[in-house]
């Protein structure tokens, strides 16, 4: 069953009662990521193997994820290149209560470094499962950011 999240700001990413950050420096440049993020949302699915569909319309993307948990999203900052941010309004998953996701791209050397933070308010047994699955989550998320950069390097990832 859907349920509405309590619609937060971009200050929420560092305020929220749990944030889940991880970060990895990539050979592309910060505005091949941004581009990647905001603008080829449907591309997603090819790059992020947890995704199995993401569309973007208006500002609003419908996000579905292997194992059946689908996310309405607003986009709530797009500054190329250096941040894109959406909160998470509906969601099918029991628990959470708020949820913004962050992407943060800083230049490094020729690439960039990709920071992905994930802030997050919910019931206790919602956020305790949050705490347990950061090391899951780490490693989805690292890898999807490691097959962007071959995505983006035009190798096939």
């Amino acid at each position: 069953m859907a349920q509405r999240l309590r619609p937060v700001g971009i200050d929420f990413v560092e305020t929220a009662p749990v944030r889940l950050v991880f970060a990895r420096e990539i050979g592309a440049a910060p505005d091949a990521v941004y581009r990647a993020l905001a603008e080829d949302t449907s591309d997603w699915p090819k790059w992020f193997s947890a995704l199995t569909s993401a569309r973007e319309s208006d500002g609003r993307r419908e996000i579905r994820l292997r194992g059946g948990a689908r996310f309405e999203e607003t986009v709530i900052v797009a500054k190329a290149p250096d941040v894109y941010a959406y909160r998470i309004d509906v969601t099918n998953l029991p628990g959470p209560r708020a949820w913004i996701e962050e992407w943060r791209l800083t230049p490094a050397g020729t690439g960039t470094r990709v920071q992905m933070t994930f802030a997050l308010d919910g019931t206790g047994p919602f956020l305790a499962a949050v705490r347990l699955a950061r090391a899951g989550v780490g490693g989805s998320v690292r890898g999807a950011i490691a097959a962007l950069d071959r995505r983006l390097a035009g190798k096939v990832s």
